[in-house]
């Protein structure tokens, strides 16, 4: 072993590392975990017997509570009472941390997760201090409240540098995460979660993956014994070189070479023989947590403190199932429309909220799929474990719209049934007033046979009709009005025929419209009725509130407030507003996994191809009191349709955006980005609604931590002092701000030397192990765009992004 300065002392955390889907079916994981808690109290318990004296000091981490659950629903009440007894003992130690999550999750399904140990702790006079991850590489800045709000002092994170990177700049250091409201959490920046392994800590499995030397070794090595000695030595070293101000250190390990590994007594057997032969100079210990953080405190050492968000480079998975992603978010928003409608919870069964909830959790845990997801996707597993990770989302929507239906049930929803009121009852379930869209429904074609003459909508209260817009969908026949809300406000609208017949059309004597139907001149004198109806041409279309153009070839150029006067897009920006951006990398001879294990941090290759979308065509798909929509269709490599529907507001600063497109399917890396390129002009400044907290990327964030791409809950804000635009995005959870080139990523704390950009990121296949190997199919991704004066904070801003993209409640009353 190489010299070394100090006597060393190395604690060892042993758990096993949950990744749901990555290694064998989920519920046969799930089997797994149950049966390791289990494994463990037998090492436990016969490491205290003369069986096995050579399996004392044993302690095994719970890494998720998830795993716990499971246990505590079949075992026994013999097997229960051990297990908490091993818990009072200390020989095993509760993780706060529920699964290792994406970003996808909200701050509500966050908070529920870390408090549900600590639970389970208190009901047994216990207490869960600390929690644990491992391979995620980041966290909403919300995280760090919601554990904090748990009692959770500590949090051990193990990152997995695939694809990712740890903050700060530095692993093996602690530092204090300061959470929104100013608490602090304690964080080891730990090593990957089977660093142990690669030292040699697990005779039964050691491998090359951290450290990569001279003996190349994965299983169990000839000479373990000095491979062992050589790596620790070297370990140590290296940290006294780097001016590691600790004489202790703290590694992960697993007792299989693989995640979702079983405990192993033989790391405890290998432990004490190192001990007795090497323990003058480095002494080795199995410890949890708990311990570990205890000691770090003692130290006379100063400890650091950030304060922000620390993204994960790990949330991008959530694009290669996109299609789902937009479930699982429709199904969370709509859980919070339960929650604050039946606060009680009167109206709804409990086990479908619980069941919704675990099933949300599920569905945004970080494993993407079967690790052969790229290299073999016809492969039975592959398919099935896909399609069960999917069916989360799917299975949670069902739940929470199931109970949807009860908690409006009970609010007076009529199904269907003949010679139904044309009654309907609008409801806003914030605590804020809206001004919001709400649509009724004509059952197919036959309701709407009633009202031949016309209709019109009165507000049921005042006797005053409504203004509306009618329009033939799928569903049947939507009638859409503009609803004024207070905080928590109800209001009712009948449906009648209308008290006066409907004009019929003719034609305008000012329009400069040719008989070929096209408008490509701007009228000169302006249209009788022109606060009735929006000015749609062949070069863009103009309400009192805006006036959009796009130019054939290159889209939507330019988007005035008419308000203020003020251009909202950004010039200088590479794309054009929802232009799409189309990447795809190819690997040489066909090769798909060597050419995304390369891709680092780029999440594409050095020899990226990129195509942005050309503008080929308009077309006008209606005009009426409320809204005029216009189609636009463009041309992109990698699609054979994509189109925005561009839904423009008669009296709001308003406009909606649908894209819809049609995504080839091929095998090679790709990803499809959807520009947005709006000012951040008079000093704005950008703004994220992640889970818990609103933030500034590159600004509110800790050092080290990724820029070029953020998961984000209802939206974003441009926000400045003298107003701002919220855009909502209710679908597509990835913002990219990084540039789009390959090239040195940039993370924070170091100077950029780009322009700032934005696009939605929303869909990608780069990952060479359990991402969705085809994005193939039809997606529409909704974007809603609000603008004024009176969004000049954040917190107004991305509160109307959170009201819109919830809406309001309509349903058929009495």
């Amino acid at each position: 072993m190489p010299s070394l300065t100090k006597k060393w002392k190395l604690f060892v955390i042993h758990h096993s590392h949950t990744d749901i889907g990555y290694t064998e079916r989920q519920e046969k994981i799930e089997q797994y975990q149950v049966d390791f808690i289990r494994q463990a109290l037998e090492i436990i318990e016969a490491s205290y017997t003369a069986e096995r004296p050579e399996w004392k000091g044993f302690k095994w981490t719970c890494e998720a509570f998830w795993a716990v659950e499971r246990f505590l629903e079949e075992a026994t009440d013999a097997e229960k009472d051990r297990f908490v007894e091993a818990l009072r003992r200390g020989d095993i130690e509760l993780s706060g941390t529920y699964l290792n999550m994406t970003e996808l999750a909200g701050y509500e399904l966050v908070a529920d997760m870390a408090g549900r140990a600590g639970k389970f702790a208190a009901a047994h006079g216990l207490r869960v201090r600390s929690a644990m991850t491992a391979d995620i590489n980041g966290y909403s800045w919300g995280y760090s409240q919601a554990m904090a709000d748990a009692g959770i002092e500590h949090l051990l994170s193990c990152i997995h540098t695939h694809h990712g990177m740890f903050a700060i700049g530095r692993k093996q250091f602690p530092f204090y995460w300061e959470t929104p409201k100013g608490d602090r959490l304690l964080v080891w920046n730990g090593e990957h979660y089977m660093i142990g392994n690669d030292l040699g800590l697990n005779p039964d499995g050691t491998f090359s993956y951290s450290i990569q030397d001279e003996t190349p070794i994965r299983g169990i090595a000839e000479d373990h014994w000095q491979i062992a000695e050589t790596r620790i030595g070297r370990y140590l070293a290296q940290l006294e070189k780097e001016d590691y101000p600790y004489d202790f250190t703290v590694v992960n390990v697993s007792g299989l070479l693989r995640d979702n590994a079983a405990p192993n007594g033989r790391i405890m057997s290998f432990i004490q023989e190192w001990n007795a032969k090497h323990g003058d100079r480095i002494e080795i210990e199995m410890t949890t947590p708990d311990r570990y953080f205890d000691l770090v405190k003692k130290q006379n050492v100063p400890i650091p403190v950030y304060r922000g968000d620390w993204p994960d480079w790990w949330s991008d998975g959530v694009a290669s199932t996109a299609m789902h992603t937009q479930i699982f978010r429709g199904a969370q928003r709509a859980l919070s429309v339960v929650e604050r409608l039946d606060p009680e919870g009167r109206s709804v069964k409990p086990a479908d909220i619980e069941e919704a909830k675990l099933q949300l959790t599920m569905y945004a845990e970080h494993t993407w799929g079967y690790h052969s997801s790229i290299s073999e996707p016809w492969h039975p597993m592959v398919q099935e474990l896909g399609v069960r990770k999917e069916a989360y989302a799917a299975h949670a929507s069902r739940l929470v719209q199931r109970s949807l239906d009860r908690v409006l049930r009970a609010r007076g929803d009529v199904l269907l049934r003949a010679s139904r009121a044309f009654t309907f009852t609008v409801v806003n379930s914030f605590d804020d007033p809206v001004t919001d869209a709400a649509y009724f429904y004509l059952e197919e074609n036959w309701e709407a046979d009633y009202f031949r003459q016309g209709l019109e909508v009165v507000d049921e209260q005042t006797g005053e009709v409504v203004p509306h817009q009618q329009e033939t969908v799928s569903r049947g026949y939507q009638i859409a009005i503009m609803a004024k809300l207070g905080a928590r406000e109800e209001k009712r609208y009948v449906i009648r025929e209308a008290s006066a017949k409907p004009q019929g059309r003719t034609t305008s004597s000012t329009r400069l419209i040719g008989a070929d139907r096209i408008h490509d001149i701007r009228d000169l004198v302006p249209l009788a009725g022109a606060a009735e109806q929006a000015a749609v041409t062949e070069n863009g279309i103009e309400t009192p509130h805006m006036r959009i153009s796009w130019r054939s070839g290159i889209g939507i150029v330019s988007w005035v407030d008419k308000g203020t006067g003020k251009e909202l897009i950004d010039p200088n920006q590479t794309h054009a507003a929802f232009t799409p951006v189309y990447e795809v990398t190819e690997g040489e001879h066909g090769d798909q996994m060597t050419v995304r294990r390369i891709m680092g941090r780029n999440r594409k290759g050095m020899n990226v191809k990129r195509f942005a979308g050309m503008l080929t065509g308009v077309r006008s798909i209606t005009d009426g009191p409320l809204y005029a929509v216009v189609e636009l269709l463009y041309e992109v490599e990698g699609m054979s349709h994509y189109s925005l529907f561009l839904k423009v507001y008669k009296d709001q600063a308003r406009a909606d955006v649908s894209v819809r497109m049609h995504k080839t399917s091929v095998w090679e890396p790709e990803n499809v980005y959807v520009s947005l390129p709006f000012l951040r002009a008079d000093g704005g400044e950008l703004w994220f609604d992640k889970a818990g907290a609103a933030v500034r990327p590159g600004v509110d964030q800790i050092p080290g931590t990724l820029t070029d791409f953020y998961c984000i809950q209802d939206g974003l804000a441009l926000v400045s002092p003298s107003g701002g635009l919220a855009i909502a995005t209710p679908d597509t959870p990835l913002m990219q701000t990084g540039p789009l080139a390959f090239g040195e990523r940039k993370v924070q704390g170091q100077a950029r030397d780009e322009a700032p950009t934005l696009y939605a990121w929303v869909l990608t296949n780069y990952w060479e192990t359990n991402f969705k190997a085809t994005l193939g199919g039809f997606y529409e991704f909704r974007y809603t765009l609000q603008w004024g004066g009176a969004l000049n904070s954040a917190e107004q801003a991305l509160r109307v992004n959170r009201s819109v993209n919830a809406g309001t409640v309509a349903f058929r009353s009495v």
